[in-house]
C-alpha cells in the first residue's frame, strides 16, 4: 500500500547503495504531525517522525548489508509511505536470502534493547522519552515485520524455514495459506487497532497475492 516504484529524490547512502524517497512519504508527517497543537507538542511529533523514518531506514540497511556481506549487489533502497524496500540487482539464492532477510528485523530488535536499556537510566525526561520512542517503535517494527505473511519479512523467513523441512510445494502451500489467513483478518485488526489504539498501519497484504501462490502450489 502507498508502494512507490519512482523516486522523487536521492541520497547517496552507505556502501555506495543509494537511498531513493518516494513520493507518498510525504503522507507520513502529513498525518502524524498535529499542526493545530501547541510547539511543545509539535516538536515532539517532528522527533517521533524523524526516529521512525530512521528506525525504517536501518532496517532496509540491514536488508543491504546481509545482500552486500554475500556479494550480492544491491541497487536502491527505497522509502514510501507504507515503509521500504532494498532492491538486488540479482536473485538471491535461499540460504543468501535468509540472512538478507533477516537482517532487517535483527536491527530493529538490537534499537528495540539497547534502547530499552538506556532509558532508565537518562533523568531528563525529553531525553529519556527519546530513547523509550526509539525502543518501540523498533519494537514494533520487528514485531509487524516477523508476522509470517507476505511480502513482509516474516512471511519470507517462515517460508524458507518450511523449505529447509518441507518438499517446495508444501512449503508454499503452508506458507500460502497462513499468510492467506493473516491477510483475510488483517482489515479487522486494523479496524480494532484503530479504534483501541488510535492508530492505523500503510500496509495492506494482498489477499489475491496469497491466493495465487496457493493455486501456484497445488498445480506444481
Amino acid at each position: 500500500m502507498f508502494r512507490d516504484a519512482a523516486p522523487i529524490a536521492e541520497l547517496n547512502g552507505p556502501w555506495g547503495v543509494p537511498i531513493q524517497i518516494g513520493s507518498s512519504l510525504v503522507l507520513l508527517p502529513l498525518i502524524l504531525i498535529d499542526l493545530g497543537g501547541t510547539a511543545r507538542s509539535f516538536s515532539f511529533d517532528i522527533m517521533f517522525v524523524l526516529i521512525l523514518l530512521m528506525s525504517i531506514l536501518l532496517h532496509e540497511l540491514g536488508h543491504a548489508w546481509g545482500a552486500l556481506v554475500q556479494g550480492v549487489p544491491v541497487k536502491r533502497i527505497m522509502l514510501y509511505a507504507g515503509g521500504g524496500f532494498c532492491e538486488r540487482t540479482r536473485s538471491a539464492t535461499r540460504y543468501e536470502q535468509e540472512l538478507i532477510v533477516a537482517m532487517g528485523p535483527i536491527v530493529n530488535l538490537v534499537l528495540w534493547a539497547v534502547a530499552g536499556l538506556i532509558a532508565p537510566f537518562i533523568a531528563d525526561p525529553e531525553i529519556a522519552w527519546v530513547f523509550w520512542t526509539i525502543s518501540s517503535v523498533n519494537g514494533f517494527l520487528a514485531a509487524l515485520n516477523l508476522l509470517p505473511v507476505h511480502p513482509l519479512d516474516g512471511g519470507k523467513l517462515f517460508s524458507l524455514a518450511l523449505h529447509r523441512m518441507y518438499s517446495t510445494r508444501t512449503a508454499i502451500t503452508v506458507s500460502s495459506l497462513v499468510g492467506l489467513v493473516f491477510a483475510v483478518l488483517w482489515v479487522p485488526m486494523t479496524i480494532y487497532g484503530f479504534m483501541t489504539f488510535g492508530f492505523v498501519l500503510f500496509f495492506l497484504p494482498s489477499v489475491a497475492a496469497h491466493w495465487k501462490m496457493l493455486k501456484s502450489a497445488r498445480r506444481a
